[in-house]
């Protein structure tokens, strides 16, 4: 993506997020040190997805997780459907929140040897709704998040069970 189509750019620790101009998106990236077979295991499995989505002070209950398309998730008052899993690299889901239109979530994996560049795309209904999820504070959110994947991922690299 070029930087003409850039509303913003910013980085919360290692997460660099992308607004793009005059369209409902935000794109974050992160390089994690470790293959990207492992970074998919943490971000596919209910016994680790648990364990890094959302910030610290969030306690996550999976209810549902069936990871493939057509397959329905489901973390408490977040939930939402898989439409295309291409493990493992790529996952596309929509997510829901209460009673706010979808989001649809493109992950995309590259493998970059020893390390993996995670490529998170979310595609809202409008600008504005855009906008509202940022003034939330999603953005810090999710930089703690991928700072809590950034573990995850260390610790099962040194061994910690799968």
């Amino acid at each position: 993506m070029t930087t003409t189509h850039l509303q913003s750019r910013q980085t919360i620790g290692k997460t660099e997020i992308e607004i793009v101009k005059d369209e409902p998106v935000i794109i974050m990236t992160r390089i994690f040190d470790a293959p990207r077979a492992l970074v998919w295991q943490a971000i596919s499995r209910p016994e680790h997805f648990a364990r890094w989505w959302g910030p610290r002070r969030m306690i996550n209950e999976i209810v549902e997780m069936d990871i493939c398309p057509g397959g329905k998730w489901r973390i408490v008052q977040f939930w939402g459907e898989y439409l295309e899993i291409d493990p493992p690299q790529k996952s596309v889901s929509t997510q829901r929140f209460l009673d706010y239109p979808p989001i649809l979530v493109s992950i995309r994996l590259e493998d970059l040897g020893d390390r993996t560049r995670m490529i998170a795309e979310q595609r809202l209904d409008s600008v504005a709704s855009r906008e509202g999820l940022l003034a939330s504070g999603m953005t810090s959110g999710a930089g703690e998040s991928y700072d809590r994947l950034e573990e995850l991922v260390a610790s099962l690299q040194n061994g910690a069970p799968t």
